[in-house]
């Protein structure tokens, strides 16, 4: 898209948070020990495969070999370029795309499974992105989430309330803590197959006060057959 200047516009334009997850990401999949939530998220999958706000392609290297291609899709420009970079020493063929995931560009029920891993929290709209993955997806078809999500206790929801309410989108490139990503998943026409929670970094790990990002999913939830 263009502006009237003749400026190329994205439809996503985060640098400075693009840039600050560029480098932190490969620290927190390291020291969190998120790089196994990862291989957890995507283990069994099969056939072709989307995937929407790859980011840097931290996922790239867990895809098993059974799957047969991975779409990617990532409307950030400088994040793309690393997708790209990522994608060519992937054991799987990966395809970066730019895109969003509110307007997905590609055919319906084109894929196998679905990947949303630390996205749906930032889309604009959570409803029509998770509308999107239910339309791409073959009747039967799987959803992997890998997302931060509203926290059970009252006194941490608390917290997610009035941090995506002032600084936090603003610091994170749009990030609201406080979605409740699995009942939006639901209302969108998906079943809930597993579900585990967890936090990041785990309770009891040298913090003394909670993150709002902290509580996540992973789930798989499936396009009814």
């Amino acid at each position: 898209m263009r502006s009237r200047t003749g400026v190329t516009r994205e439809p996503v334009h985060h640098p400075l948070f693009a840039r600050f997850y560029a480098r932190c990401g490969p620290v927190m999949d390291a020291r969190a020990g998120f790089a196994a939530h990862r291989e957890t998220a995507l283990a069994g999958l099969t056939g072709r495969v989307i995937e929407i706000g790859a980011g840097s392609g931290l996922n790239f290297r867990h895809y098993p070999r059974t799957v047969a291609e991975v779409v990617a899709i990532e409307p950030e420009r400088h994040l793309r370029r690393l997708a790209v970079d990522a994608a060519q020493h992937a054991e799987v063929p990966v395809d970066v795309v730019p895109g969003v995931a509110e307007a997905l560009p590609v055919k319906s029920e084109a894929f196998d499974a679905a990947v949303a891993s630390l996205v749906l929290c930032s889309v604009r709209d959570q409803k029509r992105a998770l509308a999107e993955l239910h339309r791409v997806l073959r009747p039967g078809g799987e959803l992997r989430l890998l997302e931060h999500c509203r926290a059970e206790g009252r006194g941490h929801a608390a917290l997610q309330w009035v941090a995506d309410r002032t600084l936090w989108p603003l610091l994170f490139g749009g990030c609201r803590t406080g979605r409740d990503t699995l009942a939006a998943a639901e209302a969108a026409g998906f079943d809930v197959l597993e579900l585990r929670r967890f936090h990041v970094p785990e309770r009891g790990k040298g913090l003394t006060l909670p993150l709002p990002s902290s509580p996540h999913i992973l789930a798989t939830v499936r396009r009814p057959g």
